[in-house]
């Protein structure tokens, strides 16, 4: 099986760095390793609801919804589904928010996009849903090569962000931090990698019991499903474009306007802690939040800190 990672190995790319005059705001967050207590799948909104088909001005998006309130869009990584979002995570948003989920392009019910695929004609398509759901402008989270989406979405499409929400992911001025040659290795042909070591790359090696809370949880979704071969080598391509600053909307990140938050883990393998400071220090007043403790899947991992610290964000 494939896991829903939201990097792949490219072959070139600058170290991190880059310029400090935005302000920011940083915080070290207590590790607090606290995931939030497995429930029946009857419990869980998330999983009960339906696949809709939206029809969109680029094809059709497969999405799901709970809850209501201010619109909230999750943006799934790569080779990743919607139903590899952890349904407690969603549940809790949908307490206060009308939470939608997606599946990106080329994913299930979602049409496929031109090739080569970028992060931004995802972002585009991603635009085309809110706008095709009415949502105005909602606010957007998403995680990995989702935040890469988010991003691009908040530079071409200032007027449908709000505000977001950026977990472990990476910036696309040519100045990410690229993670250790083994984690790479591992994701640039998922299918062919063992599944164990793929989902521990999510957590640190200490955190077992908060990959086995994840691993149970998405599996109370029915038909479970992940992007196909042809997906995921689509997306590889496009996140190394992104990584090599090849896309014009990841070399103007410095342009996003909505008010944003920042999140990762500090064990994270994926999305070295560089990244973070990187685009905490480009983005304009970010908020940067880490993690002691966690890693990739720090929003699951911590999940309940975390979406205290989300919902403070988002009600600001």
């Amino acid at each position: 099986m494939t896991v829903p990672f939201a990097l792949a190995a490219c072959s070139t790319g600058s170290a991190g760095g880059g310029a400090t005059s935005p302000t920011t705001t940083s915080m070290l967050l207590p590790s607090t390793s606290t995931t939030s207590t497995s429930l029946p799948a009857s419990a869980l909104a998330v999983v009960r609801a339906p696949i809709m088909v939206a029809k969109t001005g680029d094809g059709s998006v497969g999405y799901r919804e709970v809850g209501a309130g201010p619109p909230l869009v999750l943006i799934m990584g790569y080779s990743g589904s919607m139903v590899a979002w952890e349904p407690s995570f969603v549940d809790a948003l949908g307490r206060a928010h009308r939470v939608v989920i997606f599946d990106n392009a080329g994913i299930s019910r979602t049409s496929a996009l031109p090739l080569p695929l970028t992060v931004t004609a995802m972002a585009n398509q991603t635009a085309a849903l809110i706008e095709a759901l009415r949502l105005g402008r909602p606010d957007v989270l998403g995680w990995s090569m989702g935040g890469m989406i988010a991003q691009a979405l908040a530079v071409l499409h200032p007027s449908l962000v709000r505000r977001l929400v950026l977990c472990a992911t990476l910036p696309g001025n040519g100045k990410a931090t690229l993670p250790t040659s083994a984690a790479a290795a591992a994701l640039r042909d998922p299918s062919k990698a063992d599944a164990a070591a793929l989902l521990s790359l999510l957590f640190p090696a200490d955190q077992r019991a908060a990959l086995d809370e994840y691993i149970g949880q998405i599996g109370t979704f029915p038909h479970f499903y992940l992007a196909s071969a042809a997906a995921t080598r689509a997306q590889f391509g496009a996140l190394t474009s992104w990584l090599e600053g090849k896309e014009a909307a990841g070399r103007e990140i410095s342009r996003i306007v909505a008010p944003t938050l920042i999140g990762d883990g500090l064990e994270d393998q994926l999305v070295p802690v560089a990244n973070d400071h990187q685009l905490a220090s480009v983005i304009r007043g970010a908020q940067l939040a880490l993690y002691p403790d966690s890693g990739h899947a720090f929003l699951f991992q911590d999940e309940r800190p975390f979406l205290q610290l989300v919902e403070r964000f988002l009600g600001d």
